[in-house]
């Protein structure tokens, strides 16, 4: 898989595990790993939360939008973007024009699991949070699906056959500079590798608990 302009960019929804995984991609592809709600974060010097409560989810949607519009023009990288940064078109044509995207899909009631005990997202703040998700769910689905080159599921056995492809593919990692990516639609079957590096998932660990 060739890599538009060397960057790798995962969207999805929140507990997808895009942190999770990019931070693997990223070791695998020897690029700098950077998620963008944590560097908003260290920009703004206070949580996603606070940005919320002090601005509103429209204050901090400019914000997470001029934020994407700069990482999209590095070059070489691995960006984990926020749940909600499709939700502008802005965003989404950045994505779409400065890098390959991934969707790390997952089911509404996947995420439920993985999220039902986090008190650190603002856009679950609600009376029924399950549905909220939901609802979020069906408005963003198409959205990630339209941006993105790559879906794949993010339970675990997909998420380990991916990374397995990608570091047996030869061509994983190279760049492409052409004015518009090319737009592929499935991926090949991953190829096994006895060497490689376990995810967190295959060692026990916590999956889809970064943003």
């Amino acid at each position: 898989m060739s890599l538009h302009r060397g960057n790798l960019f995962l969207v999805g929804l929140m507990g997808a595990g895009k942190t999770t995984l990019g931070r693997q991609l990223a070791r695998r592809l020897d690029r700098p790993f950077v998620d963008a709600d944590h560097e908003l974060e260290a920009r703004l010097g206070v949580p996603i939360p606070t940005i919320f409560e002090l601005e509103g989810e429209a204050g901090f949607r400019d914000r997470e939008e001029a934020l994407i519009g700069e990482l999209a023009t590095r070059t070489n990288i691995v960006l984990a973007t926020g749940g909600g940064a499709v939700m502008r078109q802005r965003s989404r044509q950045c994505l779409h024009e400065n890098g390959t995207v991934l969707y790390l899909h997952a089911e509404p009631e996947t995420l439920w699991q993985r999220l039902r005990n986090s008190k650190h997202r603002p856009m679950l703040h609600a009376g029924d949070p399950r549905q909220r998700l939901v609802e979020l769910y069906r408005l963003r689905d198409p959205l990630y699906r339209e941006v993105s080159d790559h879906v794949i599921d993010s339970e675990r056995e997909a998420v380990i056959r991916f990374v397995r492809w990608l570091a047996a593919d030869p061509h994983a990692g190279t760049t492409t500079t052409d004015a518009t990516p090319p737009r592929e639609e499935a991926l090949p079957l991953a190829a096994q590798r006895e060497d490689a590096l376990p995810l967190p998932a295959e060692r026990g660990e916590g999956w889809g608990e970064g943003r």
